[in-house]
């Protein structure tokens, strides 16, 4: 009985044997997939990384070249605003035109610099900003033509402007050459139609009462009675003219009383003289006429020669003189 069993346990164990193979089988697909699956991972892993510093790449290029973009538009902005400024600077006047366009490309500049002041400008911001300079560029082009023909029109009005005041000078000098000879015939007129006096007759008078008496004692004379003649002048014309009639006193002082009538004078030759009476008459034209007044004093008459000048246009024109004495017992 012990043989026959034998054989079962031989079974037995050749049956186990031949299990064990398919166990190594799939801890070898295992690993196999394991390396499969870690080899995909690291091939994502370096792909992926791949894939970022190409981005990366791409946008420091892109933003390498916004910056270019506007690095090169704030230079142009820069060269457009020089020259504008230098247009405004050598052309200080302006008329209305030319500052309504000073406003516009004002407005232009501070557009622009608000664009290219973004750091994170989009494309659409920084085209907005080329066409802006250009447009800038534009009107900047248009501004220096407008002040061209401004300057143009300035240098005409400057030509015209002087030849007028050629002529201006022109017809000054004509006319202070003409005045010059009307002024000098007008004082060839005025001095000849200045009046001459002449037949003076200075007597003293004595009043009594209603009655008057000649007298030459000075003590006696209450008053002077003076008369000449204005002489035939064909030159001057009939109308008023003021006579001045200065007396001096034996003593050589002007006898003057502002009271009565008294006051100064200017003379052809400038000078300030005392006056003792002003007479006006009414002139006729070449008609000899005799002026006759008296003068009456506060004072007593002095004893001595008294000096009368009549004066007509600044001009001495006669003199008399009368002299007083003094009384003797039966006089």
């Amino acid at each position: 009985m012990a043989f026959e069993n034998l054989p079962e346990s031989n079974a037995s164990t050749d049956k186990d044997f031949n299990q064990a193979p398919p166990a190594k089988n799939f801890r070898g697909l295992l690993t196999g997939f394991l390396v499969v699956a870690l080899l995909a991972t690291w091939g994502y892993i370096i792909w992926d990384k791949n894939k970022q510093k190409e981005k990366d790449s791409n946008q420091q290029n892109v933003i390498a070249a916004t910056s270019n973009q506007r690095d090169e538009l704030q230079k142009e902005l820069e060269e457009a605003t020089m020259r504008y400024d230098m247009i405004k600077t050598s052309n200080s006047k302006k008329d209305s035109t030319i500052t309504a366009k000073d406003r516009e490309i004002e407005t232009k500049k501070i557009r622009i610099q608000s664009l290219l002041s973004k750091i994170n400008a989009s494309d659409a911001e920084l085209k907005e900003a080329s066409n802006l300079i250009s447009s800038l560029k534009g009107d900047i082009e248009s501004y220096q033509q407008q002040i061209g023909v401004l300057k143009g029109e300035n240098e005409n009005l400057t030509k015209e402007k002087q030849a007028v005041t050629e002529q201006r000078d022109i017809a000054r000098k004509n006319f202070d050459s003409a005045q010059s000879v009307i002024q000098d015939k007008e004082d060839i007129i005025n001095v000849g139609s200045t009046l001459h006096a002449s037949n003076f007759n200075i007597i003293g008078i004595n009043e009594k009462g209603s009655k008057e008496k000649a007298t030459s004692t000075a003590k006696r004379v209450d008053k002077l009675r003076i008369s000449f003649d204005l002489d035939e002048n064909l030159i001057a014309q009939s109308g008023k003219k003021d006579i001045y009639v200065c007396i001096t006193a034996p003593d050589g002082t002007p006898v003057a009383v502002e009271a009565l009538g008294s006051g100064k004078f200017s003379t052809r030759e400038g000078m300030e003289k005392i006056y003792t009476q002003k007479i006006e008459i009414n002139y006729t034209q070449n008609k000899r006429q005799t002026v006759s007044f008296d003068w009456k004093q506060n004072s007593k008459f002095s004893i001595g020669t008294y000096r009368i000048e009549v004066y007509n246009n600044g001009f001495k024109v006669g003199e008399g003189t009368s002299t007083l004495k003094k009384g003797g017992l039966f006089s």
